[in-house]
């Protein structure tokens, strides 16, 4: 990896871990989370986000794709089995498929030989 890419890769995921700290003092207030950024083979990203009572995350992936999992409160409860060029995933009270109220964080991992471009999306609530 360039040294330029390493820096902007470290960079991305600084603030990712900011943002992460900054939610964790604030349950009650939630913005939807993005990010879009280039991962090099290995490498991986994520965006979190606290969810009363539901959830939704979108992923895309160029070249050869990614692998994407939703996670709550740390747990992998949705995951592709592979890697993929784009992703929807919907955890919705009303649909009975909502783990409950917590912290939600959407990850994709570049298990490719190539350099992707992934963009992360998590809307929570009343945000869809």
């Amino acid at each position: 990896m360039s040294r330029t890419a390493s820096r902007i890769l470290t960079g991305t995921l600084a603030a990712g871990a900011v943002t992460a700290a900054a939610l964790a003092g604030a349950p009650g207030a939630s913005a939807q989370q993005s990010s879009s950024l280039v991962l090099a083979p290995g490498a991986g990203a994520c965006v979190q986000q606290y969810a009363a009572y539901q959830v939704r995350a979108d992923g895309t992936a160029t070249n050869q794709g990614a692998k994407f999992k939703l996670l709550y409160n740390g747990t992998v409860i949705d995951s592709t089995p592979f890697r993929v060029t784009g992703v929807a995933v919907e955890r919705r009270s009303a649909y009975g498929n909502f783990p409950g109220p917590g912290y939600y964080s959407f990850c994709a991992q570049n298990t490719g030989t190539a350099n992707t471009i992934v963009t992360l999306r998590l809307r929570t609530d009343a945000e869809f």
